[in-house]
């Protein structure tokens, strides 16, 4: 007696995740978010380059030499500042210099907690922008549709920030800006304290 088998279906398929996201407007609504984040983070860069090439041992030297000479505190505000203003410096830097330090558990904890501390910052930033009248008229005109797509997709843009190398804080600022709720941006953003632990585990390995 032959037995009829049917296969099992992944629980993901490519294919149809990729039109589900075509049709829905998530990659629309992803590359919009970078081009509307881009013209500070550029500003920020320009800066950053301007000082790499006039100060000796470019920026890296600066930063290790900042990391190395300011006391705990010192760090830990630098680092809050960074994770603030768009967070274009390394965080792995600063995971570093937690594992040469006499408490490495205690100040990766810190660094993570500065670091979404520093994306909240970003997202109230963005929130408050809003108060702008000519920029909270472009959101609720120019950019309806984006709005609407905030709130279904904001919780993937804050996830890929929170958890790859891409500069959490301006995800945070663009979520701020499209009113993403705060309450679901605070529990993804929670996911921040993942990345730091797998790096630190795997940086504290070579320190």
């Amino acid at each position: 007696m032959e037995h009829s088998t049917t296969k099992k279906k992944p629980w993901f398929q490519p294919d149809r995740a990729h039109k589900y996201y075509k049709l829905t407007g998530f990659y629309k609504f992803v590359v919009d978010s970078i081009k509307k984040s881009m013209p500070p983070v550029l500003v920020v860069v320009a800066i950053l380059a301007v000082v790499h090439f006039t100060v000796d041992g470019g920026l890296m030297g600066l930063l290790e030499l900042a990391v190395e000479k300011l006391p705990d505190y010192g760090v830990l505000g630098f680092f809050y500042v960074s994770e603030t203003v768009l967070g274009l410096i390394p965080p792995e830097l600063f995971i570093a210099w937690a594992g040469e330090t006499a408490t490495p558990v205690l100040n990766l904890f810190l660094i993570a907690l500065f670091s979404y501390l520093g994306g909240f910052t970003s997202y109230w930033i963005g929130r408050r922008a809003l108060k702008i009248p000519s920029l909270h008229n472009y959101l609720e005109v120019k950019m309806a549709k984006q709005l609407v797509m905030a709130r279904k997709w904001g919780g993937v843009l804050i996830a890929v920030g929170a958890l790859l190398p891409l500069p959490f804080s301006m995800a945070s600022l663009v979520a701020g800006m499209l009113r993403y709720p705060v309450k679901n941006w605070a529990l993804v953003g929670l996911l921040r304290f993942i990345r730091f632990a797998l790096y630190g585990a795997a940086i504290f390995s070579l320190v």
